[in-house]
This record gives C-alpha cells, sequence and structure tokens, in this order.
C-alpha cells in the first residue's frame, strides 16, 4: 500500500490547505525518504510542527515561509534530530516556546529503561540528547489560538517520547505513521508493545488526512493504519516461524526473515526484529536465554503452549 504524491520542491514552502503549509528539509536519505516535512499552521499567529534537522539552508527558507509572522509554539512530535534539531535556533530567532512530551528519556517502559541500565547501546538513529521542551506537554494536553485547537496524543512507540497532534480533522503523525514507509522500532528508544497499543489508541480517533513527518499525506487513514498493524503481525508471525524451526540470536533470525534487503538497511531490521522479539518475550509467547539483550538466544517458550 502507497501513497502517490509527487516529491514536493525542497526549499519552498508548499500551501496544502487553508492555514497550513509544508516545508520539505533537504535530508533525504534511505530512513527519512525525500526529508522531514515541516509543518506551519496558521495564518498570523502560527504554530511550528517538527522545525526539521540543524541545517543553515533548511532555517532560512523556514524563515522565509514564515515571512515575519509571529510563532507562537514550536510543537515537537520527537527528539530526533531530523525533527528537532533546528528547535533552539528556531527559538532563539522568534522568541517562541518550545514543547513537547518531555526530553529524550521521557515515557520510556520499565523493560527499556533496564535494557539501558544494562548497558545497552542505542541504534543509532540520531537522537537528539540536547533537546529539552520549554514546556512538557501529557497526554490530552490542547493548545487553541487563532490557528485553532491542537490536541497533543501520547503515541509512544517509534520513540518514547513521541507525539501526535490533532487538529480539526487531521492528525500530525510524526515517524508513529510515514507516508511512504513502516516505522523504525529500535530499542531502547523504540519500543513494539508500546507502538502497537499507541496504533491501537490512533485507530479510535477520526480523522480524514495523516499528516506524517516523512512521505506524502494519508488520505485514507484508517486503512494505512489498518495495513501497517497487519504488517506487523506479518512480521511477527514470520518470527515465529522462523523460532518454529529452533533458536536464533537477532542476526541469524533477521537473515533468515528479510531474505532481499539491501545491506545499508540490515542493522536497523536487526532493532526491528528484536523489537518484536522483546514485545513476544513479554508476552510468554518467547523465551531469551539467559535474559532479555540483543546478545541472547530466543526459542518459543514451550510452556505457554
Amino acid at each position: 500500500m502507497t501513497h502517490r504524491e509527487k516529491m514536493p520542491p525542497v526549499g519552498i514552502a508548499e500551501q496544502l490547505q487553508p492555514g497550513l503549509q509544508r516545508v520539505l528539509a533537504p535530508n533525504a536519505s534511505p530512513m527519512t525518504y525525500w526529508g522531514t516535512n515541516t509543518y506551519i499552521l496558521g495564518e498570523s499567529d502560527v504554530i511550528v510542527i517538527d522545525p526539521g534537522p540543524d541545517d543553515p539552508t533548511h532555517f532560512n527558507t523556514l524563515l522565509q515561509a514564515l515571512d515575519g509572522r509571529r510563532v507562537a509554539h514550536i510543537l515537537v512530535t520527537h527528539s530526533h534530530r531530523d525533527h528537532s534539531g533546528l528547535c533552539a535556533a528556531l527559538s532563539k530567532q522568534t522568541g517562541a516556546p518550545i514543547a513537547g512530551f518531555g526530553n529524550s528519556d521521557a515515557g520510556r517502559s520499565d523493560i527499556m529503561t533496564a535494557l539501558l541500565n544494562a548497558g545497552m547501546k542505542r541504534g543509532g538513529e540520531g537522537v537528539d540528547h540536547s533537546y529539552q521542551p520549554d514546556a512538557c506537554l501529557p497526554d490530552g494536553a490542547k493548545i487553541n489560538g487563532s490557528w485553532g485547537e491542537i490536541t497533543a496524543i501520547h503515541t509512544p512507540g517509534h520513540m518514547a517520547n513521541h507525539l501526535c497532534f490533532a487538529w480539526g480533522d487531521d492528525i500530525f503523525t510524526g515517524d508513529h505513521i510515514m507516508g511512504w514507509s513502516t516505522s523504525l522500532i529500535s530499542p531502547p528508544d523504540g519500543d513494539l508493545t508500546a507502538f502497537m497499543q499507541s496504533c491501537r489508541k490512533l485507530r479510535e480517533m477520526p480523522a480524514k488526512r495523516y499528516f506524517p513527518g516523512h512521505g506524502a499525506a494519508i488520505i485514507q487513514p484508517k486503512e494505512w493504519l489498518a495495513w501497517l498493524m497487519k504488517h506487523r503481525q506479518a512480521r511477527e508471525n514470520q518470527i515465529l516461524f522462523a523460532l518454529g524451526q529452533g533458536a536464533f540470536k537477532v542476526p541469524a533470525l533477521t537473515e533468515s526473515i528479510y531474505d532481499d534487503l539491501a545491506p545499508v538497511l540490515l542493522p536497523a531490521a536487526q532493532r526491528n526484529a528484536f523489537a518484536h522479539l522483546i514485545d513476544l518475550c513479554q508476552r510468554d509467547v518467547v523465551l531469551a536465554l539467559p535474559s532479555i539483550g540483543f546478545d541472547a538466544k530466543f526459542q518459543i517458550n514451550d510452556a505457554a503452549e
């Protein structure tokens, strides 16, 4: 299932609908697709969602798009540098406060905290450790102004401090739901159990469109979300089938289920597979020997059958 939108021009503010502009950052890559989508909501007073990477070209483009308008708030879906990196510079330039769920450690589950404390290395997805919002937005927090009403939706999974933002009939989904691919879940910052819970949460919220952090607008959000959840279930089934043949460590298991993957994407695929294994261990479907960790050996929990 894909979305057919021509890649927007880099460095030009596009009017998507009344009161909504998109500015595409020049950071295309295998992990970011055509780059990070920065959104501007409002007319005179505006909200900026995900300023994007700390790139001087993007910064200048964004200032040109703002055209002197007052920035009331800078909202951040999550603190990967391709989304939050420009926050500090934009806040200094405009005087606007930065708002998000919390810093890069906020919202992490107990199992991911334990993995981090045990010495597990982060996956190198560009966590912004300097990110600290001026205002922390809990689930359900609302921001009102001339732009309308924005509601924060805590959606941990891709990252523990991830927020989506509801605005009228639309939801800005950051990297929780992207318009070109499934989201990367990379422990200990990513958590598949939380990701699926967040998907079920969004499934209950009506929306006409999703505006993702990467890729095209999603005009059939229910169908796209259902496809993403089905994809995760299919991946789980692949893992369980492989483990039915015997015990595996993460690298060998990943190679057995991702048989057509470009080598550059293999580390991310290993993290995704590990995220599934942690979730299966949490549900007692799979055992980790000697304990849950990237170097563990995983096998079916026969006692659970």
